[in-house]
């Protein structure tokens, strides 16, 4: 991905003064020899400035860490820990922070060698709450050398999320089109989470398209296009308009960066988008998402916010889809019923017209637009990706700001089913367990719009601490819940 931040995460080690210190010093190794015996040591920088035990040897190591490049910290309870010279540790560090603390080695070893971390995460986070510090702290922070590498791997992608959102800046290209008031976009959320927004006019990007008219790149473009394509390259005439657009995109992306280090688009593809272009965008929106530049449709400002931090958390391809449609009775019956742990409800359709990359479909043909073809000569509504959305597992989520500005989202795990779709589109059969209940109780009860992002994998966990992190309180994070566990909407005797 080349969208993204590298996350190097600087482990400082702390100290209680009236503790042996040679505990911090030896776990704090300890510790670095377990990550890098398991995972990849650049992710991690030990500081060996010095142990923190107090506010000056707090300010020595935040300069140890910055000079090395950490834009992350760890900061490790080797024992009891000083709770003021470790929170301002979290407070002075420009970054995502977490603490995580020493379990003890053995019980031969309880008197001069017992640190009492598992005692001083306590006063760690109420240190924390009283500075109105925000900290990761895992689900049990306290372990072995082996079970804090393990929950300092665990933060990597967390981290690399909330450092990309405070450098990105979202490039959207006009209005909302008419009846998509479900996608507002009120920007105050976006300043809160340190995130940038260029707002530009379709007739700014229309000019700068025809300025690339002959652009010696564009067969360069076209060769990579029909080597993806293959055998799906159904419309050809029209690779040399969609390279001239492509290109069109990665020159913004690079004018109009400014001082931001990462790129997401909100794009407009209707209603005159296909006239005046003549062609719409999905596969060159699908192509940017896979070269790590995620694209929503329908200028979805918060949609593509998502799909940016489910690429962060996940490293990887995220897609844009509708929570479209319910999969046919006869469908499931033939395909879903007694070979998978699925009811009816479970189930729905995900579709795009034609924005998932094509390496995460199953198979694939670029045409025409069915949709806007209804309306409109089918040669303006060329370029679209069509085909059915791998299977495998996914997690369904969105983050969004009410229009009251108060941020809001949804996490759910799930799989796409190898089910064939027999439609059209970017399209797969999705399943949820309790997804009625959660389409109920959380989409509609919630008010979200239509647009769900989506990651390949289960990554509800890292996902949920991101939205923890970022300030969206947990009352406001939907999930699909469980059978027995009622939604506050949820009708008890239904």
């Amino acid at each position: 991905m080349n969208n993204l931040p590298k996350v190097k995460i600087g482990i400082v080690a702390v100290s209680r003064d009236c503790f042996p210190e040679e505990l911090s010093v030896n776990r704090r190794k300890a510790l670095v020899a377990a990550y890098k015996a398991k995972y990849d040591e650049a992710d991690i920088y030990e500081c060996p400035v010095c142990i923190v035990e107090s506010e000056i040897h707090m300010v020595q190591a935040l300069e140890d860490i910055k000079k090395e490049g950490c834009n992350a910290l760890c900061v490790y309870l080797g024992n009891f820990g000083p709770e003021i010279s470790e929170t301002l540790l979290a407070k002075h560090f420009d970054g995502p922070a977490m603490f995580v603390a020493a379990s003890e080695e053995s019980q031969n070893d309880l008197i001069g060698g017992r640190g009492d971390a598992y005692c001083g995460m306590l006063n760690a986070s109420y240190n924390l709450k009283l500075r109105n510090i925000k900290a990761y702290i895992p689900e049990y922070p306290v372990g072995t050398a082996e079970e804090c590498a393990d929950m300092i791997n665990e933060f990597v992608p967390i981290a690399r999320a909330i450092v990309g959102l405070k450098s990105l800046k979202i490039i959207s290209f006009g209005p909302r089109p008419l009846n998509f008031l479900a996608c507002n976009a009120p920007i105050k959320q976006l300043y809160n989470l340190g995130v940038e927004i260029e707002e530009n006019s379709e007739l700014d990007l229309f000019e700068a398209y025809n300025k690339h008219e002959g652009d010696e790149r564009i067969p360069a473009k076209i060769k990579e296009m029909e080597e993806e394509l293959g055998e799906g390259n159904q419309k050809p005439e029209i690779l040399a308009k969609l390279a001239q657009y492509e290109l069109t995109l990665l020159d913004w992306v690079e004018a109009h960066k400014g001082y931001r280090e990462y790129v997401a688009i909100a794009g407009k593809c209707w209603p005159a988008f296909q006239t005046q272009f003549g062609f719409v965008p999905c596969y060159v929106n699908s192509r940017l998402t896979g070269m790590g530049i995620p694209v929503s449709c329908e200028v979805d400002i918060y949609g593509c916010l998502s799909e940016f931090i489910g690429a962060a958390v996940s490293n990887d391809i995220v897609t844009l889809l509708d929570i479209n449609n319910t999969v046919p009775d006869d469908m499931y019956e033939e395909s879903i019923k007694d070979k998978f742990d699925y009811t009816h409800k479970d189930t729905f359709m995900g579709f795009h017209c034609g924005n998932t990359c094509s390496k995460k479909l199953a198979f694939c043909s670029m045409k025409n637009q069915m949709i806007m073809a209804r309306s409109l000569p089918e040669e303006v509504t060329n370029g679209t990706l069509e085909g059915d959305i791998m299977p495998g597992e996914i997690t369904f989520y969105r983050l969004q700001s009410t229009a009251d500005c108060k941020l809001r989202g949804y996490i759910a795990q799930g799989e796409v089913l190898p089910v064939a779709t027999r439609s059209f589109g970017g399209i797969g059969v999705f399943a949820i367990p309790e997804m009625g209940r959660f389409y109920r109780h959380v989409l509609i009860e919630g008010n979200y719009p239509h647009h769900g992002a989506v990651a390949f994998g289960h990554y509800g966990k890292a996902l949920f601490e991101v939205f923890k992190y970022i300030g969206v309180e947990l009352d406001e994070i939907g999930f699909n819940q469980p059978k027995g566990m009622l939604y506050k909407s949820e009708n008890p005797f239904a």
